[in-house]
């Protein structure tokens, strides 16, 4: 899922953000970096208790992945918006209601 460009370009936009308001805000910084802290430490319990669970089922995980990477090829194929970027989709979807907006204003003023 992280390979469609659409996902990757959301996630690139919202950790610019992430990080933009950690350096303007020092207060939200410390609580940010409290929270990463915790999410870090979380994380790795975590991990290290699905690990065993992890290597038992590595076969079932391969296949699954298999299937959901062909399933997602498909998807991409039949739906173009996940092939384009964030700010691509905002300025077709800016671009089209600024369209339908004036063919409003047309048929309001005719």
């Amino acid at each position: 899922v992280a390979n469609l460009t659409l996902v990757s370009s959301a996630c690139d936009v919202v950790s610019t953000a992430y990080v933009s308001t950690k350096e303007s805000h020092p207060y939200i910084r410390s609580v940010c970096e409290v929270a990463e802290q915790r999410v870090k430490s979380v994380t790795e319990a975590a991990a290290s208790c699905v690990q065993p669970v992890l290597t038992t089922l590595e076969p079932q995980v391969a296949v699954a992945n298999e299937y959901a990477s062909t399933d997602l090829d498909k998807q991409g194929e039949k739906l173009p918006l996940l092939q384009k970027s964030m700010d691509q989709v905002l300025s077709d979807t800016k671009e089209l209601m600024s369209s339908k907006v004036a063919d409003a204003k047309d048929a309001v003023s005719s």
